[in-house]
C-alpha cells in the first residue's frame, strides 16, 4: 500500500477494485428483485377487501315499471229471441214473467208542432198557423220613400212641356257645339226645382240651364203618392239644327 502511494513506485501492484464494484452492483441488483418479486409471488399480503371493491361491477339499474293494464270490457251478451228480426220459439220458460205499466199518455195540447202550454184547436204549422188565426195581428207597414231616383228615359216620358234653349251667339260664332249633362230635381209638382251641371261646353252651360228650368214633367206616383224625383237631362246644341 505505501508503495503504491508513492508515485516513484510506478503501479506496480495492482488491485481487486474492479471486480468488487462488479459483485456489489450484482449483490444489490439480485436483493431489489427479490424485493420486487416477493409482493407479486406471496399475494395473501395484498388488501383482499379493497380489490375487491375495485373490481366488483355496480349493480345494473333497477327494470323500469310495469306499463299499466288496459282496462278490461266486459261484453255483456244479451239473449234474445229474436233471430233476423223474427222471433223464435223461446227454449226455456222463465221463472218470473214481470208486466210492463206503461204510463198514461199526456193531454192533447192542441195540434201537432204547436207551442208547448197554447190553448187547445190549434192548427197545424204552430206559430204561424194558430197565433194568426186566434188573434187579429196587424202586420207592420213600411213607409213609402219620399225620394226616388229614375233614369233619363223614365224621365223624358213624363215630360209634358219642353222649352228649346236659345243657341248662344259667341258659341254658334265659334262654331261651338255638344250636350250639355244636368242633374235635375223634379218635384212632386213636377217641377224642376234644382240643377247642377255635370259636363257639357262651358259657353252652352248656363243656355241649357235657362231652358230645362222652364221644363214641366207630370208628377211621379209610387204607390198612388208623388215623389220627389232625381233624374239626368241631356240638352244637344247642333248648329245644323
Amino acid at each position: 500500500m505505501f508503495e503504491d502511494s508513492l508515485i516513484e513506485s510506478g503501479n506496480r501492484l495492482r488491485t481487486n477494485r474492479g471486480r468488487t464494484a462488479a459483485i456489489s452492483f450484482g449483490l444489490q441488483a439480485i436483493l431489489v428483485g427479490i424485493l420486487v418479486l416477493i409482493p407479486l409471488l406471496i399475494t395473501e399480503a395484498l388488501p383482499k377487501q379493497q380489490l375487491t371493491t375495485f373490481l366488483v361491477a355496480p349493480p345494473p339499474p333497477p327494470p323500469p315499471p310495469p306499463p299499466p293494464a288496459a282496462p278490461v270490457h266486459i261484453v255483456h251478451q244479451v239473449q234474445t229471441d229474436i233471430v233476423n228480426n223474427q222471433l223464435r220459439t223461446p227454449t226455456r220458460i222463465p221463472q218470473k214473467v214481470q208486466m210492463i205499466k206503461e204510463d198514461a199518455a199526456p193531454p192533447s195540447m192542441g195540434a201537432m208542432g204547436g207551442v208547448v202550454g197554447g190553448t187547445g184547436g190549434g192548427s197545424p204549422g204552430g206559430v204561424i198557423g194558430g197565433i194568426l188565426s186566434s188573434t187579429n195581428i196587424k202586420a207592420p207597414t213600411v213607409a213609402a220613400p219620399q225620394r226616388i231616383r229614375v233614369s233619363s228615359g223614365v224621365s223624358t216620358g213624363n215630360l209634358i212641356r219642353k222649352v228649346t234653349p236659345q243657341y248662344p251667339g259667341i258659341a254658334r260664332t265659334a262654331h261651338i257645339s255638344g250636350s250639355v249633362i244636368l242633374e235635375a230635381e223634379i218635384s212632386k209638382e213636377g217641377d224642376v226645382v234644382n240643377l247642377h251641371v255635370l259636363g257639357g261646353p262651358p259657353l252652352l252651360r248656363q243656355a241649357a240651364i235657362d231652358a230645362v228650368k222652364q221644363w214641366k214633367y207630370r208628377p211621379y206616383l209610387l204607390n198612388g203618392e208623388p215623389v220627389v224625383v232625381d233624374t239626368q237631362v241631356t240638352v244637344i246644341f247642333s248648329l245644323g239644327g
